[in-house]
């Protein structure tokens, strides 16, 4: 297993593979050949970024067996997703404020997060599989009350795009089985989510797959795979959440009202 991070270290952004306390420090793409250089810099001394930049970042809704039973829906036939906007990105450790404009309830989604590796478009299980560069921790955070404010129009993008709306790492992690894997996150050092990879309605090559279909996606691009159960509001003055995939890493955020 590698584990690549974004950072920033002195005004200047590098990338390279985390290895204990140290980044050993890449040039070139992180998705085409990238080579090692001699340089190490401790953890410790840079800021860590969200780990790619996504051309479009993909969020799955209704996409867990479990879910869909607790909220007395049908499975579904193919997958129900919308698009999040980029400028919702957050690094790991970020502080996201609550949105002047919204007063409601704002709750935590912790989530697994695809990252494509390749230009995929119409692409096979096997060729969609083949795509995959790794896998990453999401909190796709959600203004919950607008959804259904207007009866005519869900307004699911609104919703999880205000900014800071969508942290996600630290890390992407490659040669990961999801399917073996838990989603678990933590509000204000409370389990509030605890649910198996494996529950997916849609696993890894077939969600790629179909959204292939729909539009080409790019090298970063993001798709946060949606949740299970134990969503919940963001109460306090000051929230502290970390979502956790064994694996891949921890995933930690505060949220100030």
């Amino acid at each position: 297993m590698t584990k690549w991070v974004r950072f920033e270290d002195g005004g200047r952004q590098g990338f390279g593979i985390l290895d204990r306390d140290e980044i050993v420090v890449h040039t070139g793409n992180l998705f085409d050949s990238p080579q090692p250089t001699d340089q190490r810099r401790p953890l410790s001394a840079v800021r860590l970024l969200a780990p790619c930049q996504p051309s479009k970042i993909i969020a799955l809704w209704n996409n867990f067996s479990a879910l869909a039973a607790k909220l007395g829906v049908a499975e579904p036939e193919e997958p129900l997703y919308l698009l999040k906007a980029v400028s919702s990105i957050a690094a790991p450790g970020a502080t996201i404020r609550r949105p002047p404009s919204y007063t409601e309830r704002v709750v935590y989604e912790g989530e697994l997060g695809i990252v494509i590796g390749r230009t995929c478009s119409n692409a096979s299980e096997s060729e969609a599989a083949a795509a995959v560069f790794g896998y990453t921790c999401v909190n796709d955070v959600t203004a919950s009350d607008i959804i259904s404010r207007d009866s005519t129009f869900a307004q699911w993008a609104r919703s999880k795009s205000f900014d800071g709306f969508g942290p996600f790492g630290p890390v992407i992690a490659t040669d990961v089985d999801p399917a073996s894997l838990a989603v678990r996150t933590e509000l204000n050092g409370v389990e509030r989510q605890n649910y198996p990879l494996s529950d997916m309605i849609f696993p890894v090559p077939r969600l790629v797959s179909a959204l292939s279909k729909d539009m080409t996606l790019l090298p970063g691009d993001l798709i946060c795979c949606g949740t299970s159960i134990g969503v919940g509001s963001m109460k306090e003055p000051s929230n502290e959440v970390s979502v956790s995939i064994e694996g891949i890493g921890t995933l930690s955020n505060t949220f100030v009202q």
